[in-house]
């Protein structure tokens, strides 16, 4: 007996351990509609393979219409918790109904309706028995809902409503006597599939009836193009030739029941089809496409001689617009350069690589340096969940790269590495196309994408699961008879060997002839065997980058998402902006600036290449509304990040005011300036801003070449200084190890996400009066601030004598001796470690000298990473001792000197600062003079560990004592004597860093009250903790709510402090079972109680499965309140 999976009723089951010892077979309360039948199904298939599970034994007690247990008969042993598991999981998979058409289902209902079918065959040396047949048929029918599932074209979906198909026989027999009459056969069977009643997959058993040669019946699987792509074709003979082989012995198989992962898929795709960064893609892409693909320069290339390491063999056809073919074949030694070792360098994977070999050869075939064409790919193996899934997923994207025809093949594909990474988008084959081809909300941007013409080659890569099995060939002519492509291109690697093949219909207009296409066929060996000859040669125009670029490269943190290393410029133009002109001035700009058209190379060696042309991406936008809806676009702009393999490492937002054009000046217009920090920094973006206004004004136009010095001229400086004076300087002043570095007490989670900013400012008077009284003293502002800081966390840690403290310090990196490095563009700010023992008996003045003295030392090594400052053990990202770092910089104005050339033109530029990075220190100070003369000091902190009242007054504090002490500080004035200003001002609290382990589990919702227990919910595998987020509010009990977050090793311990009497549960949606059964069963291996189990369906609704299981939450709970 098991829940009907037909029904739409709300079903769930309660795992019970029953009382100690806990060795019994833990009971099964089942609540909702029962269908025996379905239950001896789950119990078979769990079964299946293993005749000691066989006979298991149950009894069924009914309590009432809905509500039953099913027990477990104790045999030799109990059993296993998971097996437990796994039955409460199938019992709750919901019903297969509505499933949603995926974009490449909704291009196959584009096409005219004949042709809309596959067919493959498979021989059989021995005569197949019609019954026989028809058995494995159903069961390969019942173990994939799309073959059973029904069209609704109105709805845009397919039911799993009873159809027509349901007791039709789907088999069919017949006779051939030549190929021309299996064929014949076959496409007769075809006009039988009807997707609007469920009809999807037919067969034919075709007796061979021919009188000469080998004979041999054939059974053709016919399917509808909705059910199947070429994945599909795998699965489907493998599971056929299984259940053949069973159903022949007298054994029937049970249909392999597979979660239905499609709907996950589905919505992860419509939400793909909202994100502003996917839809920028593809409409680039597209807009691309359209502008380029009229002027494609005509195929009329002679063809070469052949090359020695791959072996053509043509298979052309002779008749006139018939399909031609020819197949080439790598050998395994550049197979294996060209897919592993080639593809490890440049951080590619080798779908990823061949693309690129064949946009090279296609760039050379049609004499262009920009090239445009369609790839089809798998999205299979982007999501674990769908790899037996049969249906048709796989569709087209297009692809449009721009090469560089000063460099040789290796160097052309390092420097198309970055957009070969990004051109399937944020979707494993490019599925982000199709989704915003279909969901988009914009009208416009659906019909520009469904609009776009094929290109005329595509690019088909050939999973390893795709290849038919020996005995399995396609029906010839069931394909469409004239493909959407004029040239095909197909790529697969199989038993090591690259295989390509070329398939294309003559068209002598658009230069695809048999001869042309020889040509591409001979570029494409030769293109492949340069790379591979290639593989481990130098790359041209690639240089190293610096140590402090390639350890934020690794590091997870700059990655796109976390908004780190992405900082800020925004300014206020005051007058008329001409877009055009404003375009070109930063076209000039990145022209003459070779960082601006740089990009890492990738790999195991972060290397760094110049690009010959970059445009830059400039957006403009309407600002309809307050200051808060620009935080909100600055935050998502941080967000969105930077994929530092492609080149441009800034991009600019136009905001307009509604109403108000941006060639007028009725309305200010500002401007955001976002750059990443692994190839700027703030006083690279106040030059690149300077240089722009000179553009601006001279009409566009920048004038002179490229400016050197440049990063290249950089690492050259780095790589020749010797590094002993280096270790002996930093061997000296290595940090305490019991260095207290925090400006906070420690304190509890602060239940905060995300960064936040805090500012305060210093008058002009009061920052004149402060810089007067640090020049008494011979510092400079700077090491006041410092000094300020060392008093808060020496007053933080709780210290009463002398105790060292440490932070880190920024030092501008153009204090070397490089001729014209103060105007050079990069990522030369570094961040050094600062120590200093803070003694509240000293004085002031001397603690502040300390930090002078030491800040000088440092700057003959400001250069310096800090990796290698560090000592052995303290390497690498997040083994920085200081949790804080101290900025204190005034880059130069960017229009100093320019006000009168842009007031003359009616311009006024307003500058308001930069908006700090994210840091990947958890707490970060910034200072710098503003535009009025007074001193801005800015927090920055991650709201993790610290939270935004504590750092508010953290900042005021500072502010405090930078205002106070040259009031009355005198030479004699004591470190206790400045702290007390601080008397009356608590010391805020901070909470710990996170590690890189975080906690196991996380707090959805406190308890209500004491001795209420506790519900850990425990995600499905494959899902987010976020999968949890509505029971908060949906779950009315007084318990605390946990979400397993982690290791469920490692959450052990904790919940089985939580496993006293009946106070600990384990809840979660269908799939978690074999899960959360197997963690009961270690809390009680460790001598625990184990806790019950309560499952509900994960329905597709996500307000519906919350509530249904709160329901069965609120049910098992019942008697414990």
């Amino acid at each position: 007996m098991t829940l009907s999976r037909s029904s739409h009723a709300a079903v769930s089951v309660v795992v019970d351990p029953g009382p100690p010892p806990h060795t019994a077979p833990w009971d099964l309360q089942l609540r909702g509609p029962l269908d025996p039948a379905v239950l001896e199904d789950v119990l078979g298939e769990l079964a299946c393979g293993d005749p000691g599970r066989a006979g298991w034994q149950h009894r069924l007690l009914r309590h009432g219409p809905d509500h039953h247990t099913l027990r477990f008969i104790q045999r030799d042993g109990a059993i296993a918790a998971s097996v437990v598991g796994r039955i409460a999981d199938l019992l709750t998979e919901p019903a297969v109904t509505d499933r949603p058409l995926v974009p490449a289902q909704c291009a196959v209902l584009t096409r005219p309706a004949r042709h809309r079918y596959e067919a493959v065959f498979i021989e059989s040396a021995v005569p197949l028995d019609a019954g026989v047949v028809r058995e494995a048929l159903h069961t390969v029918v019942a173990a994939h809902p799309q073959l059973r599932s029904r069209l609704d074209t109105l709805g845009g979906r397919l039911t799993g409503q009873a159809t027509a198909a349901d007791g039709q026989d789907p088999l069919a027999q017949g006779e051939f006597t030549d190929e021309a009459d299996f064929a014949a056969a076959v496409a007769s069977i075809s006009d039988t599939l009807d997707a609007g009643n469920g009809v999807q997959l037919r067969a034919l058993l075709a007796r061979d009836c021919r009188t000469a040669g080998p004979r041999a019946d054939r059974l053709a699987v016919i399917v509808h193009q909705l059910a199947v792509d070429a994945a599909s074709w795998r699965i489907l003979i493998d599971d056929l030739t299984t259940a053949l082989g069973a159903a022949a012995a007298g054994n029937p198989v049970r249909p392999r029941r597979v979660p239905d992962p499609l709907t996950d898929w589905v919505g992860e795709l419509r939400d793909l089809a909202h994100d502003p960064d996917e839809v920028r893609h593809w409409a680039l892409v597209a807009d691309r496409r359209a502008r380029t693909l009229g002027a494609r320069s005509s195929a009329a290339v002679t063809r070469s001689g052949d090359a020695s390491d791959t072996a053509p063999a043509p298979a052309w056809d002779s008749g006139p617009g018939h399909e031609r073919h020819i197949d080439l074949t790598v050998d395994e030694d550049l197979t294996e350069r060209l897919t592993q070792g080639l593809a490890r360098r440049l951080a590619l994977t080798a779908g990823q690589v061949l693309t690129g070999a064949f946009a090279l050869a296609l760039a050379r075939w049609q004499r262009v340096d920009e090239v445009g064409f369609d790839v089809r790919s798998d999205p299979r193996a982007g999501h674990r969940g769908l790899r037996r899934h049969v249906g048709r997923l796989t569709d087209v994207h297009p692809v449009h790269l721009t090469l560089d025809p000063g460099l040789d093949p290796l160097g052309q594909l390092a420097a198309v590495a970055g957009p070969l990474a990004a051109a399937a988008g944020q979707a494993a084959g490019g599925a982000g196309f199709g989704a915003c081809r279909e969901w988009n909300p914009d009208p416009l941007l659906r019909d520009a994408l469904r609009e776009l013409a094929p290109a005329p080659a595509c690019l088909i890569l050939h999973g390893p699961d795709e290849l038919l099995p020996g005995s399995a060939q396609p029906v010839p002519g069931s394909a469409p008879s004239r493909p959407a492509h004029r040239l095909e291109a197909r790529v697969q690697v199989v038993g090591g060997r690259l295989r390509l093949g070329l398939d294309w219909v003559p068209d002598p207009a658009e230069g695809i002839t048999d001869t042309s296409v020889a040509a591409l066929a001979d570029l494409l060996r030769e293109i492949l065997g340069e790379l591979a000859e290639a593989a481990n040669a130098p790359i041209p125009s690639v240089f190293r980058a610096t140590p402090q670029q390639s350890a934020l490269y690794r590091g997870s943190d700059a990655q796109p998402g976390t908004g780190r290393h992405v900082e800020q410029l925004v300014w206020v133009w005051h007058g008329p902006l001409d877009v055009e002109r404003f375009t070109a001035a930063w076209q000039s700009v990145f022209d003459c600036e070779t960082v601006l058209r740089t990009a890492f190379t990738g790999g195991p060696e972060p290397q760094l290449m110049v690009h010959s042309r970059v445009s830059p991406e400039i957006t403009v936008r309407v600002r309809r509304g307050d200051d808060g809806e620009l935080s909100a676009l600055l935050e998502r702009d941080r967000l969105r990040g930077f994929d530092l393999r492609c080149p441009g490492p800034l991009r600019l937002t136009l905001l307009g005011s509604e109403g108000s054009p941006l060639e007028g000046a009725a309305s200010p217009t500002r401007i955001v300036l976002t750059y990443h920090r692994a190839l700027l920094d703030t006083w690279s973006a106040h030059i690149l801003l300077r240089e722009f206004h000179r553009a601006y004004l001279a009409g566009g136009s920048l004038p002179g070449g490229e400016r050197r010095p440049d990063l290249r001229d950089y690492t050259a400086w780095i790589a020749a200084q010797d590094l002993e004076p280096v270790r002996g300087f930093w061997a000296r002043s290595v940090l305490p190890a019991d260095a207290a570095s925090r400006p906070a007490r420690p304190g509890g989670a602060t239940g905060l996400t995300g960064v936040g900013r805090s500012r305060l400012r210093l008058d002009s008077a009061e920052t004149i009066r402060l810089a007067r009284w640090a020049g008494m003293w011979g510092i400079a502002e700077s090491s006041v601030l410092q000094a300020v800081w060392a008093m808060l966390i020496h007053r933080a840690s709780g210290a009463a004598g002398p105790a060292p403290v440490c932070f880190a310090v920024t030092a501008p990196g153009r204090g070397i001796p490089l001729d014209g490095v103060a105007r050079m563009l990069g990522p030369l700010r570094n961040s050094l470690p600062m120590s200093v023992e803070v003694d509240p008996a000293g004085t002031l003045p001397h603690l502040m000298r300390q930090l002078r003295d030491h800040t000088l030392d440092m700057a003959a090594y400001e250069w310096v990473p800090a990796d290698w400052i560090r000592p052995p053990g303290r390497r690498g990202t997040g083994t920085d001792p200081a949790a804080t770092v101290i900025v204190f910089e005034d880059p130069p104005h960017p229009v100093e000197g320019l006000e009168g050339e842009l007031a003359a033109q009616g311009i006024r530029a307003e500058f308001s600062g930069a908006v700090p990075a994210r840091s990947v220190l958890p707490i970060g100070l910034l200072a710098h003079h503003d535009s009025a003369g007074g001193l801005v000091l800015t927090g920055v902190y991650d709201r993790d560990v610290l939270g935004d009242e504590a750092a508010a007054e953290l900042l005021m504090q500072s502010a405090l004592l930078l205002r106070e002490l040259p009031l009355w500080a005198g030479e004699s004035t004591t470190v206790a004597d400045a702290v007390k200003l601080l008397e009356g001002r608590a010391v805020p609290s901070m909470a710990e860093v996170s590690g890189a382990d975080g906690d196991p589990l996380l707090t959805l919702r406190a308890a209500d009250q004491e001795q209420a227990g506790t519900i850990c919910l425990v995600p499905p595998p494959g899902a987010p903790a976020t999968c949890y987020d509505l029971l908060a509010h949906t779950y009315a009990g007084p318990q605390e709510l946990l979400v397993l977050t982690g290791d469920a090793d490692r959450a052990r311990p904790a919940l089985a402090a939580h496993g006293t009497g009946r106070s600990l549960l384990l809840g979660g949606f269908s799939g978690a079972g074999a899960l959360a059964c197997d963690l009961a069963r270690r809390i009680g291996a460790d001598g625990g109680r184990p806790p019950r189990v309560v499952l509900a369906g994960a329905y597709a609704d996500e307000e519906d499965r919350a509530r249904d299981l709160a329901r069965a939450i609120e049910e098992a709970t019942a008697a414990d309140t």
